[in-house]
């Protein structure tokens, strides 16, 4: 009997860690359904194809998806959806994240009063379980969120508007705050789908020459003690899809690179539920602040 094919939606899987952990998946024995958003269409299908993975077991169908624009987010999931049909989605991973600086300016990307690794890295991927959301409930899907051992540099959520708002002025990086942002979101998450499907944030470990620090001035050297491989990197991302031995603490959804649950007091403030409302706005209110019609 064959082995019926599960379905992966992922963003962030066009280079990197993301396209490692599904290249990983094309050559396990289990058929995969692959639905990616891409930035760069041609190049992603491009370097899809140069794998030459057995088509006859998997499929992949490949998106335009820019993240820092909320309008192209919404027409993504909408392809998705209809791609779809009755077919569940088994698993969800959002790994896109970019490490760009933060330049003042009036205004972010397409209006928005938000900087891009705060579109990139959060909004645009919360407003996307938004649009999903029904389909993920459905499915009982598994949601692996790309964290980072990063979140841990925050130690004041209250500069975190500040840093986000492209209007005003900082030098600090803003990477580790986006990221600690998306657990807020997680964890927000974790609570309104508790009874249908399962979260799970992992850290792929610090990674050197990943994409991540495109457009920065982000640089790993290669020779840091705790460095990982790319490939290392897409499978500690790859154990959060299938781990079992989930914690009976909820709140407990952090998946360590070296295969552990971290203890919750590694990133405690990420557990408020008041910072975890404020940073996950509901999709009515995303659509009317970055202009998008109902």
């Amino acid at each position: 009997m064959s082995t019926i094919a599960k379905t992966v939606v992922a963003t962030g899987a066009t280079s990197g860690i993301g396209f490692e952990a599904i290249k990983q998946l094309l050559f396990q024995s289990q058929p995969y359904n692959f639905i990616l958003g891409a930035r760069d269409f041609k190049t992603t299908t491009d370097a899809y194809n140069a794998l030459n993975y057995d088509n006859s077991k998997h499929t992949i169908t490949i998106f335009p998806l820019e993240l820092n624009n909320m309008k192209n987010v919404k027409i993504f999931s909408q392809k998705t959806l209809e791609k779809l049909g009755t077919s569940p989605i088994d698993y969800l991973m959002l790994n896109a994240a970019t490490g760009m600086i933060k330049k003042a300016a009036d205004k972010g990307p397409h209006g928005s009063k938000w900087i891009e690794p705060y579109l990139v890295n959060h909004l645009s991927q919360h407003y996307l379980l938004h649009l999903v959301r029904p389909k993920l409930e459905q499915s009982k899907t598994r949601i692996v969120v790309v964290s980072s051992g990063a979140v841990r540099m925050v130690k004041d959520p209250a500069t975190l508007e500040n840093e986000m708002l492209a209007a005003k002025e900082t030098d600090k990086g803003v990477y580790p705050a986006t990221k600690f942002i998306q657990l807020l979101s997680a964890h927000w998450w974790r609570r309104q789908l508790q009874s249908t499907c399962q979260i799970v944030a992992v850290s792929p470990g610090l990674i050197p020459n990943t994409g991540l620090g495109r457009g920065s001035d982000m640089k790993f050297p290669d020779n840091l003690p705790d460095a990982k491989s790319i490939p290392e990197g897409a499978q500690s991302v790859l154990r959060a899809f299938t781990r079992d031995d989930l914690p009976e603490d909820p709140e407990q959804i952090f998946l360590t690179s070296w295969g552990e649950w971290w203890p919750k007091d590694v990133y405690e403030l990420t557990l408020s539920k008041d910072l975890q409302d404020k940073w996950s706005p509901s999709q009515a209110d995303i659509e009317k602040e970055e202009g998008i019609a109902a």
